[in-house]
């Protein structure tokens, strides 16, 4: 029995609990943001390892609807998170601020239970940053769990009134010159309807999950055989080549993937690709380019498409890398077809050598924010201007690729008009004998593609990525 004066023993530190779940998200949060890393590459080889340690598809699927959503919302996010501290958030460790963003997102937008969402967070900040800043967390989060995300909105929102865009990219968790860029590309191509419900659907648009697309490659697997394979799946709204996947379906589970007869391909994707191979051409149809075919998603459907029509493909890619999984993205091709690295501003090919061209060009990736939510933050605005001379020199290397009675196809998965209409108008205006095709009517039974001749997609509109497409037939 102990006297009253006894010393008591030290309470044993308690070690803190490591959440698999959470613990994934966090380091691929600190990934994206320490080494550049795109969430939607790092983060299933991070779930790879975590799974052959153990870890449960369940906790898979919440690891990544932690990382994908805190990813999308992380504007909104950090304006909530300002208005609980007491100094500058960019005096806030970044690795801090990934663990008060994982833990605001599960508290304002999941059905995770308050005070579980509080502690699990918790136990992350004491594992991967210590009991100190764990304290700080804890005291942070219970401020933003007193009020709702729209309560939170409402108070860290500027008035629509007073800033409409910088309203905008708070509420839906865009940088301001992003929603700018946005709006003014809607109001180009929609013009009668590009007001504040068009431009907020749009943005809400870009923070939803978007669907997995698959393609079933033609003459190597067909729409039926993947919807027998995939009961729960449904058919593509727009391309005849397009099997949506329900949620939480995983392509790699698919016999047909596996064997490389069918891609995982945005359905944009696909009509950009199917409204070249549709284009009318004058003369011969047997030999068609892509001049920037990496990764290789429009290659192979591009290979496939001249395979039926007794056409070879050219898959040309720069970097070396990308042309090895060109290569792979068109193994088995059911003709013939060639990939080769080289520099489409430098051709390896002689003028007027091919029938079709494609060039998917380098650019901003702002119209694929649904599928790399990071890339919002990644970009800056004076990036955009820094695209614009290759994008120039590649049309231009493309169109003299091209013979005379020939198809070039201008493409670029961004709707930014200094990447769009602004390239293919210099060009046009540089470049004579060139005659504008109107790309809508190859794309029968899709609505909305604006007064043409180019078209534009939306997410909100069309459910894919926003691509753009120009068609020009060189005539001298």
């Amino acid at each position: 029995m102990t006297t009253p004066s006894a010393k008591r023993a030290p309470r044993p530190h308690r070690r803190p609990k490591k959440d698999p779940a959470r613990i994934v998200a966090f380091r691929a949060l600190r990934a994206v943001d320490e080494r550049d890393a795109y969430a939607n590459l790092i983060l299933p080889s991070l779930l790879r390892e975590a799974e052959q340690k153990g870890m449960d598809r369940r906790d898979a699927a919440l690891a990544t609807e932690l990382v994908y959503g805190t990813l999308r919302l992380q504007g909104t996010y950090d304006a909530i998170i300002a208005a609980c501290i007491d100094r500058p958030l960019r005096e806030v460790d970044p690795p801090v601020l990934d663990v008060l963003s994982l833990g605001a997102h599960q508290l304002l937008t999941t059905r995770i239970p308050t005070h579980a969402a509080v502690s699990a967070t918790v136990e992350l900040a004491r594992a991967v940053l210590g009991e100190g800043r764990a304290k700080f967390v804890n005291a942070v989060l219970r401020k933003i769990s007193a009020q709702d995300l729209d309560a939170w909105v409402q108070q860290v929102a500027p008035p629509y009134e007073e800033d409409a865009e910088d309203h905008l990219a708070v509420v839906h968790s865009h940088p301001r010159w992003v929603v700018s860029a946005l709006w003014d590309s809607l109001g180009r191509w929609q013009p009668a309807a590009s007001g504040r419900a068009a431009i907020e659907e749009l943005l809400r648009a870009d923070n939803e999950r978007p669907a997995v697309t698959l393609v079933a490659r033609p003459g190597r697997a067909t729409v039926a055989e993947l919807r027998e394979a995939l009961p729960e799946s449904e058919p593509g709204r727009w391309s005849p080549y397009a099997v949506q996947l329900s949620e939480g379906g995983e392509p790699g589970a698919v016999e047909a993937v596996r064997e490389n007869r069918v891609g995982v391909q945005d359905e944009g994707s696909q009509l950009v690709a199917l409204a070249l191979a549709n284009a009318p051409v004058e003369g011969q149809d047997r030999l068609w380019l892509d001049g920037c075919a990496g990764p290789g998603g429009k290659a192979a459907l591009l290979g496939a498409l001249a395979a039926e029509r007794g056409a070879v493909l050219v898959a040309s890619e720069k970097q070396p890398h990308r042309a090895r999984l060109v290569a792979r993205a068109l193994d088995g091709n059911p003709g013939p077809y060639t990939v080769i690295a080289a520099d489409g501003t430098r051709p390896a090919w002689r003028p007027g050598a091919f029938d079709r061209v494609m060039v998917d060009v380098p650019c901003s990736g702002l119209g694929a924010l649904r599928r790399r939510p990071e890339a919002r933050w990644r970009r800056r605005q004076d990036d955009i201007p820094g695209f614009g001379p290759l994008q120039r020199d590649l049309l231009r290397s493309a169109i003299r690729a091209t013979r005379i009675g020939g198809v070039v196809g201008y493409a670029t998965c961004s709707p930014h008009l200094a990447e769009t209409r602004a390239v293919v108008d210099d060009v046009l205006r540089a470049e004579p004998g060139l005659e504008w095709i109107d790309a809508r009517p190859l794309l029968p039974g899709v609505p909305a593609l604006g007064d043409g001749p180019d078209i534009q997609l939306w997410p909100h509109l069309h459910g894919t990525d926003a691509m753009y497409l120009a068609l020009l037939r060189r005539t001298a």
